[in-house]
């Protein structure tokens, strides 16, 4: 029987593990640490986000210019996620902004139901196995028993990008692939937060939600929210602008954006009497007091015509946040150093998945619809090679 070898025991490596085994292949996972996708594990802890329910050409325009993987997510789009999430005995519902949940949220029941059905296809996972490189031809792994080698017929590294090491993530295999001859793009954050220097008046806001407002950067555009935290901006607003933001695109908030430039001008005409500046805001606008605050803090001294700034208020900050408290990072193997069916053109019989690949795409079920379709795509055609 041929071996097949998934090292990541993420949703990119277990979907590509499930393939391999449906295949009729002696399938074995490993992982690093003790216990399998610590990493879904934790982006469920809040509500797992599985994926988006949403025209198909609108959900693939969040992926950019990547044909290849816009062909994967078509094989398993949005409505097969949650066809997948059903037949693991977990149903799904969709929120009002689209996004598709499981009904319990967590992501835990899930995963024990895929685990089982894995092990009763005959997948063998094992953990505290460490991938460090290749000894020759061979494999080789830091093991609780030792060093181990391994020579399958093929593998599919599922190793994540370079976000959150302590959940697995370091993006330490880049060295050895790249010794390998492997094209790869450097690695930067993606879906992070933003770093400000805040003036002692914004303390009293900390952890104060924004809502009502119009995000801009670059090309990229969307009312959302996000937080105002004691380092800086959070939350998936501020995520899908990481981008243009990191390629150095100004980030600008629309404070009104219910009302054109015109309207908010208008309003602000009418006679304030004794009232504050604050006070005329909030009644003639309905600004709250965060959004005032943001007013304040970067737009001071204030100009005599607010219309402009309210609607396009610049935001000073220092840069988004370190790579390793990003969500997922941009880089990694380049689409130009893999064959369609996502195997490393250097590497025969070696495939990538999930967040290894040069992609990046905003929270709101991307990431992991994105994860889990390149993985099956690997898995089948690892299948198929070997």
């Amino acid at each position: 029987m041929k071996t097949a070898l998934v090292i990541g025991a993420g949703p990119a490596g277990l979907m590509a593990a499930e393939e391999l085994a449906q295949a009729g292949l002696n399938v074995t996972v490993v992982d690093a640490k003790p216990s399998p996708a610590r990493k879904f594990l934790m982006a469920g802890k809040s509500g797992l986000n599985l994926t988006k329910d949403e025209p198909r050409s609108l959900f693939l325009s969040a992926y950019g210019d990547r044909p290849l993987l816009c062909d994967i997510i078509k094989e398993f789009d949005g409505q097969a996620v949650q066809d997948w999430a059903r037949e693991l005995g977990q149903d799904v519902f969709t929120g009002s902004s689209g996004r598709v949940f499981p009904q319990v949220m967590k992501a835990s029941p899930l995963l024990r139901a895929w685990l089982h059905r894995l092990d009763w296809r005959g997948v063998t996972l094992r953990t505290r196995w460490r991938w460090t490189g290749w000894d020759g031809d061979a494999l080789q792994f830091e093991t609780p028993d030792g060093v181990v080698t391994e020579r399958p017929d093929v593998t599919v590294l599922a190793l994540g990008g370079a976000s959150w090491a302590r959940l697995g993530s370091d993006g330490a295999w880049a060295d050895w692939l790249a010794a390998k001859g492997v094209a790869l793009a450097p690695f930067q954050p993606a879906n992070a937060g933003l770093v400000v220097e805040w003036s002692d008046h914004m303390e009293k806001h900390f952890g104060a939600p924004v809502k009502a407002v119009r995000v801009m950067a670059g090309d990229v555009a969307l009312r959302g929210e996000f937080v105002v935290s004691s380092r800086g901006l959070e939350g998936s607003a501020i995520y899908a602008v990481s981008r243009p933001v990191r390629e150095g695109a100004q980030l600008t908030l629309d404070l009104c954006p219910d009302l054109s430039e015109a309207e908010v001008r208008l309003r602000l005409a009418k006679p304030r009497g004794k009232a504050s500046l604050a006070n005329h805001l909030r009644k003639s606008l309905r600004l709250d007091p965060v959004r005032i605050a943001l007013l304040n803090e970067f737009a001071r001294p204030l100009p005599d015509d607010l219309a402009g700034v309210l609607k396009a208020l610049p935001v000073r900050h220092a840069g988004l946040r370190p790579m390793d408290e990003a969500i997922s990072t941009a880089g990694g193997v380049r689409f130009d150093a893999l064959d369609e069916g996502l195997m490393l053109t250097a590497l025969p019989g070696v495939f990538v998945a999930g967040e290894m690949l040069d992609w990046e795409a905003p929270t709101g079920g991307y990431l992991l619809t994105a994860c889990l379709a390149t993985g099956r795509h690997a898995g089948r055609a690892a299948a198929a090679f070997a």
